[in-house]
């Protein structure tokens, strides 16, 4: 299971304290998961939630790419043929064919950048295509 988590802090809207936030992407079953976790360190508010299918909340998300830094996923070989890259997006992403060509224009040249959790994913469906790719930690500039 691939999975890349981060802990945040924030305020607790029951008491003002501190909430300790244990937020995640995760990949399981071949399907892509989003959780947290939240416990006050000065109440008893604390909760526990995670689903699947539609888009990881932006909160999450913004929160693993300010710790780890995003992935970069390409194709190995730009030459092969871009039908089953098509394909799989499609299926995985509910694209329409001419959002699919973008996206796999993208992957030919300069890579699809999101979590790595997400590009894991879309990595192993490619794969499971006879679909080349690779995955690389985005440099971040500090300028």
């Amino acid at each position: 299971m691939i999975t890349q988590g981060v802990k945040v802090t924030a305020q607790c809207n029951a008491c003002g304290g501190v909430l300790i936030l244990d937020v995640g992407q995760y990949i399981d079953h071949g399907q892509l998961w989003w959780g947290t976790e939240g416990a006050c360190t000065a109440c008893p508010n604390g909760w526990c939630e995670q689903d699947t299918g539609g888009a990881t909340p932006e909160e999450i998300r913004n929160a693993l790419l300010a710790e780890h830094g995003p992935a970069r996923l390409c194709l190995t070989d730009v030459e092969s043929s871009l039908v089953p890259v098509l394909r799989v997006l499609r299926e995985m992403l509910h694209l329409s064919l001419g959002q699919a060509r973008v996206m796999a224009s993208a992957l030919q040249g300069t890579g699809l950048v999101g979590t790595l959790v997400e590009m894991e994913l879309i990595a192993d469906r490619l794969q499971r295509r006879s679909v080349a790719t690779k995955i690389e930690k985005c440099e971040i500039s500090t300028d």
